[in-house]
């Protein structure tokens, strides 16, 4: 296969502090944490009013340096490695909230209102800021990002339900699909009883989109089923060649409709634009650990107005790469580019414990 620099599809996993309601939501943490600072009972008794006002000014002002940081650095710790990038949305807030717990301590030390530790306790003092920053930063990172995914998973399996009625009643396709039936009904009988057969389990597949799990076994026959239809349509113009590396773990549990929206773009996007047609190529084989699921077919390189497409966010794919993110985690992966007048999607995803080693049994 031709190299090529694909596009990913996966969305950061950072939270996204550059938003007025996410800030807010940080400041409001922060207080939280005053507050309940300030109701637990300890040596020196209960904080007068002006120590609470100091107290929360003093949090509100690191959370939002927490933010901004985050917000500015978001990008840049998506590009690193998964680990490598928690460590740093970690180590850069605390590193934030110590410098400026110790500008606070140097200010208080030198206005002297005392409301800071002593200034032979200063590392205490900064430390225990920045070590308190890192918990809450570390919760607050894990609360928004379980949030994200929640949220991202809702609206994806709202827009696979919309994506697959569409494509239930997409006029072109309907249409086109009926009129090749009606012209096979006298002349080939079988192919038309076939091709309706067809046509039935792909609308039975698509109410159901948003509903329980497929198998690979099931996406592979459905995705079969789909290009037999456009072959009726298109001919000698759309030529498929499979290629299923067996042995594959076939009843690998998947959500529905993942392979056919990727085979509807290879034909819509790709080889029913050309005038000559071509083949998609799908490539389906599992290692010890992973399965491996290639899409390869002809396609003009996209205009400058096509160009979310030309980096992989057709909805189509989004909708793909956003559920299988949700079931398999930051494990799965997609990706999507253009290479020497082809495009090319591939999606790995881990394999379950009790299929790990199919490929070699």
């Amino acid at each position: 296969m031709a190299n090529s620099n694909h596009g990913t599809l996966r969305r950061p996993w950072l939270p996204d502090f550059c938003r007025l309601p996410r800030i807010a939501a940080v400041l409001g943490v922060a207080e939280l944490v005053v507050l309940v600072i300030a109701l637990t009972p300890h040596a020196g008794g209960r904080w007068s009013l002006p120590e609470f006002a100091a107290a929360s000014v003093f949090a509100l002002w690191l959370a939002l340096i927490v933010a901004v940081v985050l917000c500015k650095t978001r990008v840049l710790i998506d590009r690193l490695p998964r680990w490598l990038g928690v460590a740093a949305a970690m180590s850069l807030p605390m590193a934030a909230a110590a410098f400026g717990a110790w500008c606070v301590q140097e200010i208080d030390i030198g206005l002297g209102y005392h409301l800071s530790l002593p200034a032979a306790e200063s590392m205490r003092f900064v430390s225990s800021v920045a070590l308190l920053t890192g918990l809450i930063t570390g919760v607050a990172l894990q609360y928004f990002t379980l949030r994200e995914q929640s949220q991202a998973q809702l609206q994806a399996q709202a827009k696979a339900q919309v994506d697959a009625l569409q494509a239930r009643i997409r006029p072109h396709f309907l249409f086109n699909s009926m009129n090749t039936i009606a012209s096979l009904v006298r002349s080939d009988p079988a192919t038309a009883e076939r091709a309706v057969v067809d046509l039935a389990d792909l609308f039975r597949a698509a109410l159901g989109a948003g509903q329980g799990e497929s198998t690979l076994a099931e996406e592979i026959e459905l995705g079969e089923r789909y290009l037999s239809i456009e072959k009726l349509r298109l001919g000698e113009r759309l030529r498929v060649h499979w290629q299923l590396r067996e042995p594959l773990p076939r009843a690998m549990k998947l959500p529905r409709l993942i392979l056919q929206p990727l085979l509807e773009n290879a034909v819509l996007h790709g080889v029913s634009r050309l005038p000559e047609g071509g083949e998609i190529a799908v490539r389906i084989a599992a290692d010890a650990r992973r399965l491996q699921i290639m899409i390869r077919n002809p396609a003009l390189r996209p205009r400058e107005r096509d160009f979310d497409y030309a980096l992989g966010h057709g909805h189509g794919q989004d909708s793909t790469a956003q559920r299988l993110a949700y079931q398999f985690g930051s494990a799965a992966n997609m990706t999507s580019g253009y290479a020497d007048g082809y495009y090319v999607c591939e999606v790995s995803l881990p394999l379950p414990p009790d299929l790990t080693g199919v490929a070699h049994r």
